[in-house]
């Protein structure tokens, strides 16, 4: 029976691995992480290695990488589903109970799995010793693959010999068949046809290498047929949610941090069997910001490598725009262009595996500066052009989730968009004031401390209001008064304020006894400063931004309080501590 991926999942997010392994091994921190002997061989020097970040262990003497329930399963002697009530049990958790709904979902999928499994295993056999398979025999050699690498990725080749819709019908319910994707239905002959006839097939594995999905190539040039196709999406088949070759290359992370990410099946072979083998590639779609945050996973760097012609530039181009979205603070995306007419296989076929990884070191780009040098191209001396490259940059830039990484990527642009005349007209002069107000003061500033954080700056917008707007003190003080300030130099002036507010009819910073380098900073380093002239009338205005401050201090409250009882539970997986966590985060949700 298939757990929901959400049990799963809460009980990973309950138990970390380091949790896990030291129940049964000695583990010493070492930089991001855990060091222990192997516990799968007899060792002196510690081989085995525990990510918690990445949520799996790695043992360098025999090669098993796994998660918590891998490792429970291996060390235990253990079944899945007998390592997963261990394990919730461990988490402080119900066992789960399986409803009609689920049973009927895993009869499902064990059945459709099987269909993929039965139809890919009768033609890989077919190409492997059928002599009508000789015109893919003669493609497969043309591209220089030999027997291991046909073996290794299983592939196929659909001949005619048989009708394997009859022949599968025998074991399998029709409805399931229908429902595979496989076949469709010829309403000329009033019958079921193979998709895949004369077509050399690649199976689509999931993350954990069980079939979900077909891959199919024509060996003869015919302009009437699709080069490639790709079996349609179904209940267990999601094109934009899966990657070819992840389930193998994923286990690369824990030695290598960066995968190459291709378009097409022949191009991941290429590399794969000149020993690149972290690569994958989309399946015939535009690359999907889900399939870039499933490879975030497990490695910290993309190298995103499409044909180096016009149309792989173009599909570059989409993904580019369609996967800055999940840009991530340690996490990389490149872009790698190789010389026209070259792609992947046939470049490292020709140059082996040097070659291309030097030029791949030399002539990777950077997404946000690849996104740039595309549009900046396409700019002329025109203002209206100008304006239309600003917004465009601008849109991309503010697409992107993580907040800290979209500041940084806007003042990059901002930054270059400013350059594009050497003499500042008035939108120029805009962009630069909002440049310097706005990012690049507030980092100037941090780089030069080297003490403000983020919340402290925060802090200093919150008491500039109340510095210029005291009524806001007592007009809002069933809002304010229980606000929580971090630095304490801020929580003194803080105080000050709210008693002066209250004890001198007119509000008079000159009446402070207080040291007024406190106030100076405020002044100095406050965001909100660059804005006040323009809206310091605006009442209702400034309202709405302190209220924005206001649920920013709270949530970064919040952040603090999380972060302490995942280390409290990480030591002592209480119930009650798991709830409580699970109230704050759901609180942090709302805010």
């Amino acid at each position: 029976m298939k757990y929901p991926k959400e049990y799963l999942d809460e009980i990973k997010t309950r138990l970390k691995v380091s949790t896990v392994v030291s129940k049964s091994v000695s583990l010493k921190k070492r930089g991001k992480e855990f060091v222990g002997l192997s516990p799968f061989k007899n060792e002196k020097t510690p081989s085995f290695t525990v990510n918690d970040e990445k949520g799996f262990y790695h043992c360098f003497s025999t090669s098993e990488h796994g998660n918590i329930f891998d490792f429970i399963m291996k060390t235990q002697n253990l079944k899945f589903g007998e390592a997963v009530r261990f394990l919730s049990n461990l988490a402080g958790m119900k066992p789960y109970t399986f409803s009609k709904q689920d049973e009927e979902r895993e009869k499902k999928w064990n059945t459709y799995k099987e269909i993929y499994k039965s139809y890919i295993d009768y033609f890989h056999n077919e190409l492997l010793q059928n002599n009508k398979a000789s015109d893919a025999k003669a493609y497969v050699k043309n591209r220089g693959l030999k027997l291991e690498d046909v073996q290794n990725f299983k592939l196929g080749f659909v001949t005619n010999e048989i009708d394997i819709y009859d022949h599968l019908i025998k074991k399998f319910d029709k409805h399931d068949l229908n429902n595979s994707g496989i076949f469709y239905f010829d309403e000329k002959k009033q019958k079921y046809i193979n998709r895949f006839r004369d077509r050399l097939i690649f199976p689509i594995n999931n993350i954990s290498g069980d079939p979900i999905g077909i891959g199919g190539r024509a060996t003869k040039e015919n302009k009437f047929l699709a080069k490639y196709i790709n079996s349609p999406e179904t209940q267990f088949f999601k094109k934009g949610s899966n990657l070819y070759n992840l389930d193998k290359s994923r286990k690369l992370s824990n030695k290598l941090d960066y995968v190459f990410l291709v378009e097409g099946y022949m191009d991941v072979i290429g590399l794969y069997k000149n020993e690149i083998q972290n690569v994958v590639a989309n399946l015939g779609t535009a690359l999907t910001s889900k399939q870039v945050s499933i490879l975030e996973q497990f490695f910290s760097n993309i190298i995103i490598c499409f044909d180096g012609d016009d149309s792989g530039y173009k599909a570059a181009l989409r993904a580019a725009e369609n996967s800055i979205i999940e840009l991530k603070p340690e996490k990389k995306i490149f872009f790698l262009f190789l010389p026209d007419k070259h792609d992947p296989d046939s470049y490292v076929n020709k140059f082996g595996k040097k070659k291309f990884l030097e030029f791949s070191n030399k002539n990777s780009v950077e997404i946000h500066k690849f996104i740039y040098n595309h549009y900046y191209n396409e700019v002329d001396e025109n203002p209206s052009s100008k304006a239309i490259f600003e917004k465009k940059l601008k849109s991309i830039a503010g697409s992107i989730r993580d907040n800290y990484i979209k500041k940084y990527v806007l003042d990059f642009y901002l930054e270059e968009i400013s350059k594009l005349s050497p003499n500042i007209t008035r939108e120029n002069s805009y962009i630069k004031s909002k440049k310097v107000k706005t990012l690049k003061s507030t980092q100037k500033y941090y780089n030069e401390t080297k003490s403000l954080t983020s919340i402290e700056l925060k802090e200093f917008s919150f008491l500039y209001i109340l510095i210029n707007k005291p009524e806001f003190i007592k007009n809002n003080f069933h809002l304010i008064e229980n606000v929580k300030l971090f630095t304490n130099e801020n929580k003194t002036l803080f105080e000050a304020l709210v008693k002066q507010s209250n004890n001198f009819t007119e509000f008079n910073l000159e009446n402070f006894d207080i040291d007024k380098s406190l106030i100076e900073r405020v002044f100095k380093f406050s965001s909100i400063k660059n804005i006040w002239d323009k809206n310091s009338n605006d009442d209702e205005k400034i309202a709405s931004i302190l209220g924005e401050i206001l649920r920013d201090l709270k949530n970064y409250e919040l952040e603090l309080r999380i972060q302490d009882l995942e280390e409290k539970f990480s030591k002592d997986l209480s119930e009650d501590t798991f709830n409580e966590l699970k109230e704050l985060k759901k609180m942090q949700n709302l805010n």
